[in-house]
């Protein structure tokens, strides 16, 4: 009834808006705000969002109408128009919102999938590693007795690695341990370190949390295997100070480590394939609900996690 010419740019204008409503949705509020559970500020946006959009539309639709198809009787961009406008937006804002939850949902599914693919390869594979492991934790059992008479400290370093070997057989497999359980496979872990790497390296290990708490195992692993894998300079004897905090603030867990910059240390543009598996493992088991952090300051290497504790 319009004409070729009115309905294209009418069409053009409303496809316009109606995709501004739902990529403004899809990709700047439903990240920010509704999947870290801020829904007050989500929904006050999204009003003000939609009233934004519907009073923008109306403006350029009268000015386009006015200006090139009937000046001598000019529209008006009147409250009723506008209402009506903003009220067929909120209509597409909604069929966005579900559209949005519908990929949220395809999308964990999928990495769910992933993630019982990976643990049933992983199983695999620890099945085929285990020959016979009690007559291996029974072995160094005797090997711990006899090094105990002759080197004491040598028979410390075997039962730390006896408990080593017995977490990643026992524990690993869980879905969850106990806080201090991990913490000891930490520690018997940077003590095997610190005599594979042949000299001193001051490591301060500070913790400040519940030890009956529970988390999923090897979660803080990657951390300290990338300090003593990348982050100790040989060539600066004392100076590689390592700095570990484990805390507990307000219901979450915050793992902390920090050390020095090496002298070879260089940027590489990317993560490394422990960092991403972990970022895929978090996803999986707390959605958003987690804050991830790794990179240089000035002179250190940081790396930080912050997880909610059941």
């Amino acid at each position: 009834m319009d004409g070729l010419r009115q309905a294209a740019a009418f069409t053009v204008i409303s496809t316009f808006f109606y995709a501004v409503i739902i990529y403004g949705n899809i990709l700047f509020l439903f990240p920010r705000f509704y999947e870290k559970r801020r829904m007050a500020l989500y929904v006050l946006l999204s009003l003000l969002f939609l009233a934004a959009v519907g009073i923008a539309r109306t403006q350029l639709s009268s000015y386009i109408y006015n200006t090139w198809f009937d000046p001598k009787e000019p529209a008006k961009a009147d409250l009723g128009k506008t209402l009506y406008i903003t009220v067929t937006g909120i209509v597409v804002y909604i069929l966005s919102f579900v559209f949005r939850i519908a990929l949220a949902y395809f999308k964990l599914k999928q990495q769910a999938e992933q993630m019982l693919e990976q643990k049933s390869l992983a199983e695999l594979n620890l099945l085929k590693s285990q020959v016979q492991p009690h007559f291996l934790f029974n072995t160094l059992n005797n090997i711990y007795y006899e090094a105990y008479l002759e080197s004491p400290r040598t028979a410390t370093l075997i039962g730390r690695l006896s408990d080593i070997m017995r977490y990643f057989v026992d524990e690993s497999p869980k879905e969850k341990v106990a806080l201090v359980t991990e913490i000891q496979f930490l520690e018997n872990y940077i003590a095997l370190e610190k005599i594979r790497i042949h000299h001193e390296v001051p490591v301060c290990f500070l913790q400040e949390c519940t030890r009956e708490r529970s988390i999923p195992p090897m979660l803080l692993m990657t951390f300290v295997e990338n300090i003593f894998k990348h982050g100790i300079d040989r060539s600066a004897g004392s100076d590689n100070k390592i700095m570990i905090s484990l805390l507990e603030q307000e219901g979450y867990l915050l793992f902390r480590t920090e050390n020095p910059l090496s002298a070879r240390w260089a940027p590489e543009g990317k993560e490394g394939f422990g960092i991403r598996n972990l970022q895929k493992r978090l996803t999986f088991l707390y959605g958003n609900n987690f804050e991830l952090k790794v990179g240089p300051s000035e002179h250190a290497f940081i790396a930080s996690l912050k997880i909610p504790l059941t």
